[in-house]
């Protein structure tokens, strides 16, 4: 997997979200744009860039970060939205 080796800007937002859930997550395509979930729901690829976020990774596709500067917090709203719907399950 490549470093993280471009800058990217990323929302306080993105980074508390990812510290307060404990795990890995990955910035990838879908036919809505770009979505950050955890990698058990999207795997990272070999060809991800990887970014430290405290003891957590953030995996950007690889076709996303050609075209994003920045990571904001509107990412996480398609894994919010699945989080509101399991809670609601239970």
């Amino acid at each position: 997997m490549g470093k993280g080796n471009r800058n990217f800007e990323i929302d306080s937002e993105v980074k508390s979200f990812i510290l307060e859930h404990k795990r890995d997550f990955r910035l990838c395509t879908t036919c809505g744009g770009p979505v950050i979930v955890p990698v058990e729901m999207k795997a990272p690829k070999d060809s991800d860039i990887v970014v430290q976020i405290g003891p957590n990774k953030l995996y950007i596709s690889k076709v996303q970060a050609h075209y994003l500067h920045r990571i904001e917090k509107q990412m996480l709203a398609y894994y919010k939205r699945y989080l509101e719907k399991t809670s609601q399950n239970i």
